[in-house]
Formats: C-alpha cells, structure tokens, sequence
C-alpha cells in the first residue's frame, strides 16, 4: 500500500502499523457483558397527575369555532354517506325482487 510519510506516521501513532509500515494484527475487544439497567421506580399518583397536566398544556386545542365547523363537516358527511348507502341498498334490494319476481 502507497503511503506518504505523514499518513504513515499517523497510522503508526494510532498502533494500526508497526515501525516497517506492515499492518499490525487486530484485537478484538472482548464483548462487554450486558449489565441490567437500573429499574425507574413508579411515579406516584400526584406525580403522573402533574406529567398528565404539563402534557395537556403542550396540546394544541382547537378554538370554538374550529370545533363548530368540524363538527359540522362530519354530520353532514355522514348523512350524505347514509343516504348514498341506503340508496344502494335499496337499489340492489329492487333488483333482486324484480330478479326473483316477487
């Protein structure tokens, strides 16, 4: 491998090379045992509730009149869903009938 003297010399710095420019061997790190982690004790009651309270105070609630418009935008969707299904329904219901004559 092509290398200038500071790249070498880095590399020796680092132990990656020895003094003639070889590679050196690598150790390999022996494998850390897994230590369990600490156990988080429990939160008591009035510490949730003051967690609960400081995540509500992050949500963004909607105004009045947002709810008002959306409340609006979902009946009237689902009255024009209900009547499009019942239509159907009874579109096929016909159907059938007039297939098996009544």
């Amino acid at each position: 491998m092509a290398m200038n003297r500071q790249t070498k010399r880095m590399l020796q710095r680092q132990g990656e090379i020895d003094a003639e420019g070889a590679p050196k061997a690598r150790k390999r790190p022996a494998p850390q045992a897994a230590r369990p982690e600490a156990k988080e004790g429990r939160t008591g009651p009035v510490q949730f509730v003051r967690e609960v309270r400081g995540e509500l105070r992050k949500v963004s609630w909607p105004t009045r009149s947002e709810v008002r418009n959306y409340s609006i935008i979902v009946f009237v969707t689902v009255v024009v869903l209900t009547a499009y299904i019942s239509a159907i329904d009874f579109a096929f219901g016909e159907a059938i009938f007039k297939l098996f004559e009544r």
